[in-house]
């Protein structure tokens, strides 16, 4: 069942206006399915998967086999495997000076390619795919399934839980014990505890000297393997929001795994009972709602604020020059607390929204509004 993305247009416009576009993200997150299904309607269009040893052995001389295929949109998927392809795709980029050329599906983040932002600057447009957003599949699903399951398309779209959760236990393993080691310098072993603790503190401020300790590793090391998940689409990190407030800012950054899906089977919780009385519930909505928002407002940075003094919001970001202040609150009757008020106070936004799993939101008090999931993105997108 193919369900529609709300990135699909900007996919087909990129492909008319620049010769290369990229779809990046996590592994598993349908950017095959979607490339396959906008090009599938196209009679000049050849698909190259590059964990697949025939489609890798048409590129033993790939010069000559590329070349061959100027009339053609070339898909090269899990381009990370290959990244020696990038100057030729450049070259000859360059050569056909026509757009829609080439689509490249990676599972690393342009930093982690960084041959690719350097070889084709200014002929590559990136166009981000999260795993299933709330406003695609709303429709058809509950919020609690959403919650438990993530949006991992084989693990939301599974018959029941005990198969999703059997399909997440896999995920992990493959994704730690083989794409991973694709990256030097990974321990699986401790990359496996390193994520388990991080579920357990989701949504919690960051300290690498305390998890490098914990692991017996230095906290260089526990750095590198936090920027490799983040890499990798499998960590947010959302800094701290500065301006001018002075030392008593925390100035960590708070870390979320990006799929509920993962962190409730990093953590090894099943069915939705379970989840509902776990520490990490909150955290779990707060994940929740950061990824829609990014996977709708994909150029949209989002910070939090918290003081030592106890002001704290979760979300503070910038939209159409306005400011807005996000609290997420996991409760049909969200109330705000005396520290939200005065994060409030401090950061003075545009607009403040609580987020919370109601199916219609009301004025909370004024120039506070709570909102559904859905609803806040609607709302951002007339601002």
């Amino acid at each position: 069942m193919y369900i529609k993305r709300s990135i699909e247009s900007e996919i087909r416009l990129s492909l008319e206006n620049v010769p290369v576009t990229a779809i990046i993200g996590p592994r598993q997150c349908g950017k095959s399915t979607l490339a396959r299904h906008i090009t599938g309607e196209m009679d000049n269009s050849v698909f190259l998967d590059l964990e697949k040893p025939s489609d890798l052995a048409k590129l033993d001389n790939p010069e000559w086999y590329l070349s061959s295929q100027k009339n053609n949109l070339v898909i090269l998927d899990e381009i990370q495997r290959k990244p020696d392809l990038f100057p030729l795709i450049r070259s000859l980029a360059d050569e056909w000076q026509q757009n829609g050329k080439f689509l490249i599906l990676g599972s690393a983040s342009p930093d982690l390619l960084k041959q690719s932002s350097e070889s084709l600057a200014g002929r590559i447009s990136y166009r981000k795919l999260t795993p299933l957003l709330w406003n695609e599949i709303s429709m058809d699903y509950n919020l609690e399934t959403y919650m438990l399951r993530g949006g991992f398309p084989r693990s939301l779209l599974n018959k029941n839980d005990k198969i999703s959760a059997a399909w997440i236990d896999d995920f992990i393993t493959t994704f730690i014990e083989r794409d991973l080691l694709f990256w030097a310098g990974i321990a699986p072993s401790a990359m496996r505890r390193l994520w388990q603790m991080l579920a357990h503190n989701n949504g919690q401020t960051v300290n690498y000297s305390s998890l490098g300790n914990s692991l017996g590793v230095s906290n260089t090391t526990v750095k590198n393997y936090v920027d490799l998940l983040e890499g990798t689409y499998m960590l947010e990190i959302v800094p701290p929001y500065y301006k001018n407030f002075g030392k008593r800012i925390l100035k960590a950054p708070k870390v979320y795994i990006t799929d509920n899906g993962l962190t409730t089977r990093l953590l090894q919780l099943s069915g939705f009972d379970q989840i509902s009385g776990h520490p990490v519930f909150g955290s779990l909505w707060e994940a929740l709602v950061l990824v829609n928002l990014k996977g709708n407002f994909r150029e949209t940075n989002c910070y939090f604020f918290r003081t030592s003094n106890g002001a704290e919001i979760d979300f503070v970001t910038e939209i159409n020059n306005k400011q807005i202040a996000i609290e997420c609150k996991a409760t049909l009757s969200p109330t705000l607390t005396r520290g939200n008020y005065s994060a409030i106070e401090n950061i003075k936004p545009d607009h403040v929204f609580v987020v919370a799993p109601v199916n219609r939101g009301w004025p909370m008090a004024k120039g506070v509004e709570v909102v559904s999931v859905n609803e806040l993105i609607e709302r951002l997108r007339v601002l």
